[in-house]
């Protein structure tokens, strides 16, 4: 079926894409709305070779991806918000190892067990690293389906050339929504590293990865602390993505990422039918952020508007970007709201008459 499209759900491609790239291992737990993704793997991982489990918990079904993972498997688990944070003691224990994994988190409203409907109220977790102790996952944020299918297979490749965590940060809309896809075949795109620290039953092995758990004297945590900083700020050099749109003589900038910059793009091409000079920034990176591409698009705007589905946590990486050099507004809800493009539109046109202090924000 490769080079085919097919029309899937989000969910459904995220786990095709996986298996196509050589995952051949889940563990997960079910929970509104990312369910189709462990419903696809129970059949579809079996039939490639690999092995499905449904774990008594999302505490389980994390640290069965930290033995898969340490024994060498291409692994994935996923969950929607309040299974995520569940995970975060095993996603710690997995960055201090420096373990590849791909960790999944299809958004939904919270705080506490919230709704199912689409939210991004998880910016914080996800970037700053929800667990303990000074560690970064690489984050991802596909807004289109095919965008979806495309990022999984790269996530694969970027936790093996970086050993580290990588978390594709979805939400309820990208997961449930259905969109024709191409069935692209999986290639690296890099050449990766062995994984010579995997576990396989030879002598001296289990040193490589146990021994990043307990460091003694504290002065050995110091040192892996250090190797770890120094790791990440080679991805940060190295790994960089977003999306331009209309940015080059754009005024007013609108910078959204997910689901929220799909609907922004929708206003922006409202506002230029207007005349108005608006553009997009749509970072697909959001841990590295793309400083440099955010600092560019913001140079010769006006003003700034940051669109999300919360009540503001995106908002402060964009002002640490640009260093609140242009003035920035905020238009977002928690709870499981979704923006409407005629309610960006609306901001914009008020947007081009007012002119908001520096740093401003706005709360719709």
């Amino acid at each position: 079926m490769m080079g085919q499209k097919v029309l899937l759900k989000g969910n459904e491609a995220m786990a095709a894409a996986a298996v196509e790239a050589g995952c051949r291992f889940f563990a997960g737990y079910p929970i509104t709305p990312q369910n189709e993704v462990p419903e696809y793997f129970s059949w579809r991982l079996p039939q490639a070779g690999g092995v499905f489990v449904q774990a008594e918990s999302e505490v389980a079904a994390i640290n069965m991806i930290f033995g898969s993972a340490a024994a060498g498997a291409r692994s994935m688990t996923s969950s929607s918000s309040p299974g995520i944070s569940l995970k975060q003691e095993g996603i710690s224990y997995i960055a201090a190892a420096e373990l590849p994994c791909v960790i999944a988190n299809v958004q939904r409203g919270g705080p506490g067990l919230g709704n199912i409907r689409a939210s991004q109220g998880d910016y914080f977790q996800a970037v700053k690293g929800g667990g303990h102790g000074d560690y970064r996952l690489i984050v991802l944020a596909p807004a289109y389906v095919q965008e979806l299918y495309d990022l999984t297979m790269h996530a694969f490749d970027w936790a093996d050339l970086y050993r580290n965590p990588v978390m594709i940060l979805g939400d309820g809309i990208l997961g449930q929504i259905a969109e024709p896809l191409e069935l692209r075949p999986y290639r690296p795109i890099a050449e990766l590293p062995a994984k010579d620290f995997a576990l396989t039953g030879c002598a001296g092995r289990a040193s490589r990865v146990v021994k990043t758990l307990i460091l003694n004297p504290p002065d050995g945590l110091v040192t892996h602390n250090d190797h770890l900083q120094e790791k990440y700020r080679r991805i940060e050099r190295e790994l960089s993505l977003c999306e331009e749109y209309e940015t080059e003589d754009a005024e007013i900038l609108i910078a959204a990422y997910g689901m929220s910059g799909r609907i922004a793009k929708g206003a922006v091409r409202r506002a230029r039918q207007k005349g108005i000079r608006a553009g997009l920034i749509r970072p697909i990176t959001l841990w590295p952020f793309p400083k440099a591409a955010m600092q560019r698009a913001a140079a010769d705007a006006r003003r700034i508007l940051v669109v999300e589905m919360s009540c503001g946590q995106f908002v402060e990486d964009v002002r640490l970007a640009t260093e609140c050099s242009v003035p920035v507004e905020f238009f977002g809800r928690g709870g499981g709201w979704y923006p409407l493009d005629t309610e960006i539109l609306e901001i914009v046109e008020s947007m081009q008459i007012n002119r908001p202090a520096a740093c401003a924000t706005r709360k719709e």
